[in-house]
């Protein structure tokens, strides 16, 4: 397994020895068919751009401390994304989503929500602002082309969990005034917004509210893109009958490969193929792969998490335990490992289903995501090799890094063009 682009001196050293040597055949030579296809699939990696539409990173950028300049051990750390990683990864662009779990939907929890959604999205753009000579803060599609050809690596804002919305539908703007180009409307409980394919106490609006749905109505004329992520199945289903725009899945999988609440049916991704929309592959094992009852680990991270501040409250010091702790009891009472090759079957079933202009990747590092082969953004060269194993011509796995959510991202700019352009004749 490719581990990180620091390894490419080495790797084409190796590739030059071998083809040098005379005492094997190069077409019967297993070892030298693999060095091929990893140097064939490094240099489709390199130039198609790559694009990962989910990343909590920005929870990590709000710790004092924190440099995104700096290259962090994720063994120790458990940082998933920085930008010499994002380098090492030939990671072209990236999502940071300002994340507030669900709290209290009074106007108290609101204001707070609404404040650490501002604070997280704050640290974003002050990261690109220092960091200018590498990243640069990109608002519109063709801004990741624009930065690739600078060298630079993109850096797009999304909110996970449309809470910190609010009861206030002038906050939608607010957000894309801030740089915000795609709300995922909900997450792990229920909110104003929609229901949650997780709240242990069941759906409560049957799909999206009525304020949500003038959020989606808010989101198409301003140009932000539909997240429904995290949604039940009532609110995939009426947010593309809501939804002028096409819509985004920014980190879901395959319910026929993995059968989880969290991942889409065959039927969802049929009409997301006829909505024009994408489905983007997340790194999260337990949506990747079945994976036999661990009780052991269930109890253990039940009693760790009853004892937890609310992560937001927590000083880096315990941040850092709790870290440590849980990496701990996931090494103690381990799952079977998710691999790439999981990653590639559910793009396999997605493109048979959905067709190839209809799915991407979401990896959502440092918000859970990270499976063998992929732990972290400096080996993400690892999904192209595998798709090149798999016979995905270049123009597919150009599509399935970026190409397609580009695509969404033009069409959903073109419809809020469109909706501007009504309101003022």
């Amino acid at each position: 397994m490719f581990k990180t682009s620091q390894s490419y001196p080495i790797l084409f050293l190796l590739i030059l020895l071998i083809s040098g040597c005379k005492e094997k055949s190069a077409s019967t030579d297993p070892k030298m068919e693999e060095m091929k296809l990893t140097q064939k699939a490094l240099e489709i990696h390199k130039r198609v751009l790559t694009l990962d539409t989910h990343s909590d990173t920005p929870l990590r950028m709000i710790e004092p401390g924190f440099d995104m300049a700096e290259r962090h051990d994720p063994r120790e750390t458990g940082s998933k994304v920085d930008y010499p990683r994002m380098i090492e990864g030939d990671l072209d662009a990236i999502f940071f989503a300002a994340f507030v779990s669900q709290d209290i939907r009074d106007d108290d929890g609101n204001t707070r929500a609404k404040d650490l959604c501002l604070q997280m999205i704050d640290s974003i753009v002050a990261s690109t602002q220092k960091n200018s000579n590498i990243v640069g803060l990109a608002l519109n599609p063709e801004d990741a082309y624009t930065m690739e050809k600078a060298g630079k690596r993109a850096i797009y804002i999304g909110i996970e969990n449309g809470y910190p919305i609010g009861e206030d539908l002038s906050n939608v703007e607010l957000y894309f005034d801030r740089g915000v180009r795609y709300i995922t409307l909900v997450h792990s409980a229920n909110n104003d917004l929609a229901d949650s394919a997780t709240d242990p106490n069941g759906p409560e609006h049957g799909g999206i509210s009525a304020f949500g749905s003038a959020v989606v109505q808010e989101m198409n004329r301003l140009g932000i893109m539909v997240d429904v992520s995290h949604g039940n199945d009532s609110v995939f289903y009426d947010a593309i009958s809501m939804s002028k725009a096409p819509i985004i899945a920014s980190h879901s999988n395959a319910r026929s490969i993995t059968d989880h609440q969290r991942n889409m049916t065959d039927e969802m991704l049929g009409l997301m193929a006829k909505n024009g929309g994408v489905v983007q592959l997340t790194m999260l094992a337990n949506y990747l792969r079945e994976a036999p009852p661990n009780k052991k680990l269930d109890s253990a991270l039940a009693t760790l998490r009853g004892n937890m501040k609310p992560i937001e409250d927590m000083t880096l010091e315990e941040r850092n335990a709790m870290r440590r702790s849980t990496q701990e009891l996931n090494e103690r009472y381990p799952d079977p490992p998710a691999t790439v090759k999981h990653v590639a079957d559910h793009i396999d079933h997605i493109v048979k289903v959905a067709g190839i202009d209809h799915v991407g990747i979401g990896c959502d590092f440092d918000g859970g995501g990270g499976i063998e082969g992929v732990f972290d953004v400096s080996e993400v060269m690892n999904i192209t090799i595998e798709l090149v194993r798999r016979g995905y011509t270049e123009e597919e796995i150009r599509k399935i890094w970026g190409g397609n959510l580009i695509r969404v991202f033009k069409e959903v700019q073109a419809v809020a063009k469109r909706i501007q352009s009504e309101e003022k004749s």
